[in-house]
């Protein structure tokens, strides 16, 4: 059968690899998964409940629209984040997901030039694969994405999208600086390109002090702010929205409508009900009090038992750290080879969070879905492996 191009280039993403195991006693680091014990099971299943119970049959036709309601309720959080956003501005998607692969058809034609952090979401690039741009990937610091190597860019490409999770990035767990995120814009000015803004991650700071959003320092409607509420309620309901300018979220709509032609109203109305019954904030510290501890727990485990070449970071929010080898380990092999097989345990390799493919000495650990043993047991299987490959296979 011939195939596309861009299916060869969705297919080896290595998406798909993240949720690998050996049998299931396999302790997974890998996937971005929630606790399963903290999703609000009892509250979720009385919303749904109300929704179907209620009479009103509607809720399982097509509606030819998006719920004005829940919209409403997503741009007043939007608002509390100092963003300045009507309901009118609000898109629903099937989760954040759908809104990274709707800005880049929007924005991106074949060969088109795309900015990206590296190392970053490998779902944004399966999904941004698929319209097949020019990625220029730009170094994460401790801060942020490097400004200079991003103004390099844009000075010297064309560029047309530049995406960003600027909160608890993903993999890395690093936080821009408020400096960074203004730059970002005045950049993006300067050079008339858009800016997908992911922040699936913002309403997990254990630590410290919120900053702004890149949206609040839009002054040209250049921002594209994507939300999810699949790590802050529950990922299965595949529920995410998106804020741009009007004309930019019309579009947008008109090629959601081709896509799935309308987010299930099932799913909007009932996180609609939970939303108007049940306070999503008081649910959030919740779950933030035990990711806390959790990422504590493994740094812990970290600290006592890696070998001192091994580094690693201590986010203040999100799910992830991020672990970082000699510059010659190759991650995947070491995975593949010995990791999984051995020690029974599975994490993501670095290679695939870069578009160059040419980083294999990292990987990212989840802390949010594995249990406290789990988290304790599989850091010390991690570095009791590492310990013995540096001194058996790279001697």
């Amino acid at each position: 059968m011939n195939f596309s191009s861009r299916t060869d280039l969705t297919i080896h993403s290595g998406l798909n690899d993240i949720f690998k195991t050996k049998d299931s006693q396999t302790i997974s680091f890998a996937g971005g998964l929630p606790d399963n014990s903290l999703f609000p099971s009892e509250e979720l299943a009385k919303s749904y409940n109300s929704v179907i119970t209620g009479g009103d049959s509607t809720v399982f036709q097509y509606t030819g629209k998006q719920m004005p309601e829940l919209r409403e309720k997503i741009s007043s959080k939007m608002n509390d984040y100092g963003v300045n956003a009507t309901a009118d501005d609000v898109l629903l998607t099937q989760g954040a997901q759908q809104a990274l692969s709707l800005a880049a058809q929007l924005l991106i034609d074949k060969g088109d030039g795309l900015v990206v952090e590296g190392p970053t979401y490998i779902g944004a690039l399966a999904a941004f694969d698929a319209v097949e741009p020019t990625f220029y990937e730009v170094p994460i610091e401790q801060d942020g994405m490097n400004i200079k190597v991003l103004e390099h860019i844009l000075k010297h490409h064309e560029v047309k999208m530049i995406y960003t999770i600027p909160d608890f990035q993903n993999p890395t767990g690093t936080v821009m600086s408020v400096e960074k995120r203004k730059a970002m814009v005045k950049l993006a000015n300067r050079y008339d390109v858009m800016i997908v803004e992911d922040a699936a991650y913002r309403d997990l700071r254990f630590t410290g002090t919120q900053l702004p959003t890149i949206k609040q320092f839009d002054t040209e409607d250049r921002v594209i702010y994507v939300g999810s509420f699949s790590k802050i309620l529950a990922p299965a309901m595949r529920l995410g929205w998106l804020v741009a300018a009007p004309e930019v979220r019309g579009d947008l709509e008109a090629l959601k409508s081709s896509a799935d032609v309308e987010t299930s109203s099932l799913t909007m109305n009932a996180v609609n009900d939970y939303l108007e019954h049940h306070d999503i904030n008081q649910h959030i510290e919740e779950i933030k009090t035990v990711y806390c501890h959790k990422k504590n727990l493994m740094y812990q485990a970290l600290t006592e038992n890696m070998p001192k070449d091994v580094k690693f970071n201590n986010p203040e929010g999100g799910f992830f750290i991020w672990l970082e080898l000699p510059e010659k380990f190759d991650m995947d092999q070491f995975l593949d080879d010995y990791l999984l097989p051995v020690a029974n345990v599975t994490l993501v390799p670095s290679k695939n969070l870069f578009t160059s493919k040419s980083i294999h000495n990292g990987a990212r650990l989840n802390f949010t879905q594995p249990t406290n043993e789990q988290i304790r047991d599989g850091i010390s299987r991690l570095g009791s492996a590492l310990t013995e490959y540096f001194s058996t296979v790279l001697v």
